[in-house]
């Protein structure tokens, strides 16, 4: 457990000794159903990936417990990496489209603001 001052891992992996790679529970801290169902979605639709959901512990812990399981050989880590890079890929799509939204909206404000008055 981290000490005072300490920082607490954001990501710790749990793996059974003898299991192999492709078998792992992933345990991320100060999260919740918000990245877990929406990185859950990203990862399984890949085809190397047999399972992969999550738990959250406790509903007054901040932490969830995500398992990948793949098949072919494939560790389950490169998995958790693409889904991370493709959901924030995702995310920065949503953002950059608002935001060009949300500056033609206050274009067309203006505009129609100046027309009123003229």
């Amino acid at each position: 457990m981290a000490g005072e001052g300490e920082k607490k891992p954001v990501l710790e992996i749990v793996q059974a000794d003898g299991a192999d790679e492709g078998c792992v529970t992933f345990v991320l801290h100060d999260e919740d159903h918000t990245l877990g169902n929406s990185l859950r979605y990203m990862i399984m639709k890949h085809v190397d990936v047999d399972f992969c959901g999550y738990t959250i512990t406790h509903p007054s812990e901040s932490k969830i417990n995500f398992r990948i399981q793949t098949r072919g050989g494939v560790a389950a880590t490169e998995p958790l990496r693409r889904g991370l890079n493709e959901l924030s890929d995702v995310c920065q799509h949503v953002l950059n489209t608002f935001q060009v939204s949300l500056h033609a909206h206050f274009q067309d404000s203006v505009s129609q603001h100046m027309t009123t008055y003229t």
